[in-house]
């Protein structure tokens, strides 16, 4: 049998890029979890008390010994991720020993390569010149990321791996795509160039925001970086007439219903492709009654995040209903908030009736129970809510 300090050479020899070690042993432990992420030639502890934390710089020739320590004496699970692999090591209170490994579903097996910095093959990569990447301050302008900014730079390339995990199975040469709510544009500016750069795919993209400064400034930005097929509009996502027939609906932290106004349009147009992250679900949060669950509504910050979760869980399995392979996938944003979540929604035309009807008949359980009128309900329903 395996030991510990197998496992632990195993999970080392795939080169992690990031390591949560969690569940001490007892309440008296100092260090309530460990965050261990590779920096530039070295790893980074941020080690979590119940009020601080505490950093420290260790080579990773030092590092498999130390996470042993952890689990010998402090805690009893260890979780890493590497470029094609997340493996996960606990122990019992009998210290008996689990462990899996599982394909990361997110990225493609990576070489490693011990002369580069990362870990990771990036699919914006560094020694490309990506003008909305400089005019951001991520790159320099000879196509460095800079160093202060790896952060944001494994960011954006979560968003953009998440939709090439998509893109790269459609065989798609040409795409016409809405980016609704799309604000200073940072990340339309980036999928363009993802799509038409480096996916070689033909593109016809309209961002559309409520601020006129906003798009003024998008579409000389447009212009600038000789993005011929990417314009911005001013208007509102509800009763948006779009020009063209919809591959693709973007939705990035459109606030609250606007959210599902975005998704319910993508339904309507019968797009093949959805991504969105939702911000400030607050519609719920108004609605919520039950007698039965009294528990989840008594104290506000509870209630209020239990509304988030269920709003994009309903909403979830109504794009379920509606014919699509949902998920509901973890995305860090840019702002470094809690709202993380991204809906990636699939058009499968041969989606059984029976899966869809389950899909609509859990969420309708939710609704009922919870006394909850939801926009996208209501309107898939064919009832447009005011507001």
């Amino acid at each position: 049998m395996d030991s510990l300090k197998d496992y632990i050479t195993r999970i080392f020899t795939d080169h992690p890029y990031k390591i949560v070690i969690s569940k001490p042993v007892g309440k008296t432990e100092a260090y309530k979890k460990i965050v261990i992420d590779q920096k530039d030639g070295y790893y980074q502890l941020a080690k979590y008390t119940d009020k601080q934390v505490f950093h420290e710089n260790i080579k990773e020739d030092n590092l498999p010994a130390r996470c042993l320590e952890f689990l010998e004496h402090s805690h009893l699970k260890l979780n890493a991720w590497t470029g094609d692999q997340e493996y996960s090591l606990s122990l019992s209170k009998k210290r008996k020993i689990l462990f899996h490994a599982a394909k990361n579903a997110s990225s493609e097996p990576i070489p490693w390569n011990p002369a580069h910095n990362l870990t990771k093959r990036y699919i914006l990569e560094e020694g490309q010149v990506i003008l909305p990447l400089v005019d951001m301050g991520i790159f320099t302008r000879e196509g460095k990321v800079v160093k202060s900014m790896y952060d944001k730079y494994r960011q954006i390339n979560r968003f953009i791996e998440l939709i090439d995990d998509v893109v790269k199975k459609q065989n798609c040469e040409h795409l016409n795509i809405i980016d609704f709510g799309c604000g200073k544009s940072y990340l339309t500016f980036i999928l363009y160039h993802y799509l038409t750069v480096i996916r070689k795919i033909s593109v016809n993209m309209i961002g559309l925001d409520l601020k006129a400064d906003v798009i003024g400034k998008c579409n000389a930005a447009a212009l600038k970086y000789g993005y011929d097929n990417l314009r911005f509009e001013l208007g509102d996502i509800k009763g948006f007439s779009c020009p063209f027939d919809v591959d693709m609906v973007i939705s990035l932290h459109a606030c609250d219903t606007a959210t599902d106004y975005a998704l319910y349009n993508a339904v309507s147009w019968n797009a093949r492709m959805i991504f969105s992250v939702p911000c400030c679900q607050h519609e719920l949060n108004k609605q919520i009654s039950t007698d039965t669950f009294s528990l989840f509504t008594r104290y506000g910050i509870i209630s209020e995040r239990f509304c988030a979760l269920m709003t994009d869980a309903i909403r979830a399995n109504l794009l379920e209903y509606s014919g699509y392979s949902t998920q509901l996938l973890e995305f860090v944003d840019f702002e470094h908030t809690p709202k993380n979540i991204l809906i990636r929604a699939i058009k499968s035309p041969g989606k059984p009736e029976k899966s869809r009807q389950k899909a609509l008949k859990e969420a309708k359980v939710v609704i009922d129970e919870y006394r909850l009128s939801p926009t996208l309900y209501g309107l898939l329903a064919g009832e447009r809510p005011t507001d």
